[in-house]
């Protein structure tokens, strides 16, 4: 088994997800939109002008050009370049624009008002693999122009409105690619703690990512998920007690430790599943199950289907592998969530 270079990527490789087209925003002086609940993930990134924006009923936060934001999903939202306008609502809006350029022409006043213009897409997941990410994901992410991860896209965003501006051969590849590594960069920020906008540490398993301790836990988790782990020997290799390593896993990333290891295991085993011809029993040895039914029982306990179900629908399992870290889960789907002590 080829070892990840490290827990992100090792899940974000794990992903089912589709990228939405690119749009923009162009709007000058006074003008103000809200946009309803959304079940994807917006990235966004404000290339001149400034602008406000606000999620879920959170105060607003001001964003100048260079910034880049992403919107949680399951989050309303609002982006306005003035707070005491009205707002109208954006889905409107862009259903009545022929343009992928939505252009509020309405608002151009005096030469001297300030033109903004934003692009952005979406991100949305086709299986339970989003609660791994999202469930500590604040309800926005801002990367600052100044900030590392901001500035290795910068020379991104042109490309975003040139992609944007014009059809050409390649436009929805390269939507989706450019899409994707404004995605990523958002969750390294998210991780780094560039800015998420209330200033309150990340929760769940993404805040976990930047704990010391922890996060090496993790990354041994994941480079060898097929090991005989002992939560006694995963706290030694990070230097820290049976007990305190056990109670400071299960802070962070709400679940105990081997709880979770067995968990990113069916996930991992599911990824597998679902993109190769391996047998069920190969997959079973490759992720540390000494038998298929061992393998078939734990795969069912937790996805509530077997595995070679899942390999004919992996989307069947997705409402009972969605508590792999606490999230807002309807109370009927929460029940299912194991509850195995470490």
């Amino acid at each position: 088994m080829k070892s990840p270079v490290d827990p992100m990527s090792d899940v974000l490789a794990s992903l089912n997800v589709r990228t939405g087209s690119l749009s923009g925003l162009e709007a000058w002086g006074s003008w103000a939109l809200r946009f309803g609940v959304h079940e994807h993930i917006k990235i966004g990134a404000v290339l001149e002008g400034s602008c406000w924006l606000s999620a879920d009923g959170a105060e607003p936060v001001r964003f100048e050009a260079g910034d880049c934001f992403l919107v949680a999903a399951c989050e309303s939202f609002a982006v306005s370049g003035d707070l005491n306008k009205p707002y109208r609502s954006g889905e409107e809006v862009y259903r009545a624009s022929a343009s992928r350029i939505v252009r509020l022409e309405e608002t151009r006043g005096s030469a001297d008002q300030e033109r903004t213009l934003i692009v952005g897409g979406s991100v949305d997941f086709l299986d339970a693999t989003v609660a791994l990410l999202l469930g500590g994901l604040p309800p926005m992410v801002a990367i600052r122009a100044g900030t590392a991860q901001a500035q290795a896209i910068q020379p991104l965003l042109r490309v975003f409105l040139d992609e944007v501006s014009a059809v050409r051969l390649g436009t929805s590849v390269m939507s989706e690619r450019l899409t994707e590594i404004l995605f990523i960069q958002a969750l390294r920020a998210a991780v780094a703690g560039a800015d998420s906008t209330d200033g309150t540490a990340l929760p769940g398993w993404l805040g976990a990512l930047g704990d010391p301790c922890i996060g090496r836990a993790l990354l041994l988790m994941h480079q060898q998920a097929g090991r005989p782990w002992t939560v006694a020997t995963l706290g030694a290799q990070v230097g820290m007690s049976r007990t305190s390593f056990a109670a400071r896993f299960k802070e962070l990333v709400g679940l105990p430790p081997l709880d979770y290891l067995q968990r990113w295991r069916i996930l991992a085993a599911g990824r597998e599943l679902r993109r190769t011809e391996r047998t069920v029993a190969s997959v079973a040895a490759t992720w540390g199950y000494s038998s298929e039914s061992a393998f078939s029982t734990a795969f069912k306990r937790i996805t509530g289907i077997s595995p070679a179900q899942y390999r004919s629908a992996p989307l069947a399992a997705a409402a009972a592998t969605w508590p792999m870290v606490p999230f807002r889960l309807p109370a009927a789907l929460d029940e299912r969530a194991s509850t195995t002590d470490a």
